[in-house]
């Protein structure tokens, strides 16, 4: 009678681990999209209504779209290289391998600031642990190799190209092909896509029928004739910066030996960028879309968790600059879209996330723990519907050029920004009421010339308010606070009105 017990006791455990097996959901496949160089702004999600992007307006439309995500800076030139280290590490810019080579005047090496054991706790080791299949494609440089290497599956390529196998195709036709293989396993794997675009960072060759579309061509030299089909300029457009090189690097950055472009300003120059620009956004687009009808075609779609996003924006004639060495809106926010299970479509958030807390928001999708050395917060909760921000203030750096650089700092309406470079000899304060002022223009936009370039009339109060007496106590502030945010997160540089 006893033996008779055990075996039912048994038995009745197993029926109950069945019919639980039966109930529990599948773990979700995660797919993070990544472009080089995009804007928020280059989307209708955040106010665009030239460049068409229908499958990421439909990716907005299904899910999440974030107000205020950012990356939090570069310590480099190639603005790329920290920023795809911060996301594959989930950990902040001076807290990333690498800071110790181009912050070497103040930081002698990496010990205290960069795990020993960093590559074992990046992106795809840490999902390959977990059980997860691990794809990337993506270009192949100016980001963490050693990190690239974990992802099981991989196929790095620089395709800036206007043709299907020199272009944003050639990374799309990878990405399908991974689903195909997928689709005909009998794996009951999960898995974790990292979609990676070369473009529309320069050289920002289009396909013939994108670039007619949007009015441009592929330029050698910086255009001098406007074509009326091309987008219009930028609200924020100047033909020059109101202050030479803010972002401390002479003559040398700025993107000033982009094919088509070098140091032109004009209206010609930069309204055939933005057509070029715009024709690569919208072949990214097709490609993203191609990506999605195949989950739908696997019966994958419900099941998997999307992340758009781009390692940086862009400023493409914002400010009289073109590149992305600086901290205006423009270029120091990202895009941001979410879309998955449990996120309710057609919502909106401000976030206040950096991308470096993409590692530990993948983390809580999957259901999985973030590494120990993860530094960033996940956003799932705000994703979810739970809250509507994981931080209060946005912190950021560029220090790619001359020391101690650039830094902001946003908190609510108000942005700050500093910069300290060429051994004092540029010293600048900026303050921003971004309500008011989203595009952070300066008094040069009020010019009547530049007003009939761009077809904006600013307000009044759409200017630089660090100067403005009304507004001392607001600077004061936010100039506190953007020292408090320098020592949390390590800063080694001070600002020269900054204390030790």
């Amino acid at each position: 009678m006893k033996h008779l017990s055990i075996l039912f006791a048994i038995f009745a455990t197993l029926l109950a681990c069945s019919a639980f097996a039966q109930d529990a959901k599948p773990r979700p496949n995660i797919i993070v999209i990544v472009t080089d160089d995009q804007s928020p702004f280059s989307l209708k999600s955040y106010g665009n209504t030239v460049c068409q992007t229908p499958n990421l307006d439909k990716l907005a439309e299904s899910g999440m779209v974030l107000d205020a995500a950012y990356q939090m800076g570069s310590w480099s030139g190639a603005v790329c290289l920290p920023s795809r280290t911060m996301i594959m590490t989930g950990r902040t810019v001076w807290h990333i391998p690498g800071v110790e080579s181009f912050a070497k005047d103040v930081i002698k090496d990496k010990s205290g600031r960069v795990p020993n054991n960093i590559v074992d706790q990046t992106m795809a080791a840490v999902f390959n642990r977990a059980g997860y299949l691990t794809f990337r494609t993506c270009k192949p440089n100016n980001s963490y190799e050693a990190a690239n290497k974990q992802f099981t599956v991989r196929h790095d390529e620089m395709k800036r190209g206007g043709t299907p196998e020199t272009g944003s195709a050639w990374h799309g036709d990878r990405a399908v092909e991974f689903l195909d293989d997928y689709a005909k396993g009998t794996h009951d794997k999960p898995f974790l896509m990292y979609f990676g675009f070369s473009h529309p960072h320069d050289v920002r060759d289009g396909t013939p029928e994108l670039l007619e579309k949007y009015g441009a061509y592929n330029a050698v030299e910086p255009p001098t004739l406007v074509n009326p089909k091309s987008p219009p300029l930028p609200v924020d457009y100047l033909p020059e910066h109101p202050f030479p090189n803010p972002h401390g690097h002479g003559k040398i950055r700025d993107e000033s030996q982009v094919s088509g472009v070098m140091e032109s300003r004009t209206e010609a120059t930069i309204r055939n960028e933005l057509g070029r620009y715009y024709a690569c956004i919208e072949n990214i687009d097709i490609q993203i879309g191609r990506v999605v009808d195949k989950l739908k075609e696997m019966g994958e779609l419900e099941n998997t968790y999307i992340l758009f996003t781009s390692d940086h924006g862009i400023a493409i004639g914002g400010h009289g600059l073109q590149g992305k060495q600086n901290l205006y809106e423009h270029t120091f926010r990202v895009p941001m879209l979410v879309a998955g299970p449990g996120i309710k479509p057609g919502s909106r958030a401000p976030g206040n996330v950096y991308l470096l807390d993409i590692l530990a928001t993948i983390c809580d999708f999957a259901g999985i723990d973030a590494p120990p050395t993860n530094e960033g917060k996940s956003f799932a909760p705000v994703a979810w519907g739970k809250q509507d921000a994981v931080r209060d203030a946005m912190y950021g750096v560029y220090a790619g050029g001359s020391k101690p650089g650039m830094r902001c700092v946003r908190s609510g309406d108000w942005k700050l920004i500093k910069i300290d470079a060429f051994k004092g000899e540029l010293r600048k304060t900026q303050l921003f009421n971004l309500k008011d002022n989203p595009h952070e223009l300066v008094i040069e936009h009020h010019a009547a010339e530049i007003i009939k370039l761009t077809g904006n009339t600013p307000k009044p109060n759409q200017r630089d308010l660090a100067e403005d007496p009304a507004f001392a106590k607001v600077r004061a502030d936010m100039e506190k606070l953007l020292a408090q945010q320098m020592k949390a997160y390590d800063d080694p540089y001070r600002l020269w009105d900054q204390p030790e």
